[in-house]
């Protein structure tokens, strides 16, 4: 009888510790003891420890996926209000974990973006597919009527994105909300204000 595969364990683990100690802070030792497994086993599954953190990075992304639907998708908001309501639940998550933990894709786009041109690939197309729901939203909040229509959707959408990324570095350093609540608060009074 074939032993049970450790994969899935081991990708939970490596989420967990890259989160914790970074992309090159994280070891194969550290991933294998975290998921309770043989050291390897991460290599009957992974062939290199940048593969790895590439099918970590992409199990992130599915997380975060749902989430961005299940803001962006609450049509018993306005536009405008999923915008702010993705920003508040994300800060619920990361009040959580005590502003410790930000996000994996921001964490990856400073730490290993330089180091790997597959995961710098990788995380360009992540940005560019995270942030065409929010253009789509932006686009609906300015057809409506709710916000300027000043700037290209997209640029606003990569303009959100990236200062949230801004914001939430500076939370974990200050292990405090403010940065998260600034930005929201300046965002929602300029950017996306509210038309009357």
């Amino acid at each position: 009888m074939p032993k049970p595969s450790l994969r899935d364990a081991i990708l939970d683990a490596g989420l967990k510790e890259m989160f914790r100690t970074g992309y090159h802070g994280t070891s194969v030792r550290d991933v294998t003891a975290a998921a309770g497994a043989p050291q390897g086993s991460f290599t009957n599954h992974f062939r290199s420890k940048e593969l790895f953190a590439s099918e970590v990075l992409d199990r992130y992304f599915l997380y975060v996926r749902g989430l961005v639907a299940e803001a962006l998708g609450d049509t018993t908001l306005t536009p405008r209000e999923r915008l702010r309501s993705y920003l508040d639940l994300i800060t619920g998550k990361l009040a959580h974990d005590g502003f410790t933990r930000g996000c994996l894709i921001g964490d990856f786009s400073l730490e290993a973006s330089g180091s790997s041109e597959m995961l710098r690939e990788q995380l360009d197309d992540i940005f560019r597919e995270w942030r065409a729901p929010f253009a789509a939203c932006i686009a609906e909040a300015q057809a409506t009527g709710e916000i300027a229509a000043d700037f290209d959707p997209d640029q606003l959408a990569d303009f959100l994105l990236a200062s949230w990324q801004g914001a939430m570095l500076r939370m974990k350093v200050e292990r405090s909300e403010a940065a998260l609540t600034r930005f929201k608060t300046i965002a929602f009074q300029t950017v996306f204000k509210e038309l009357p």
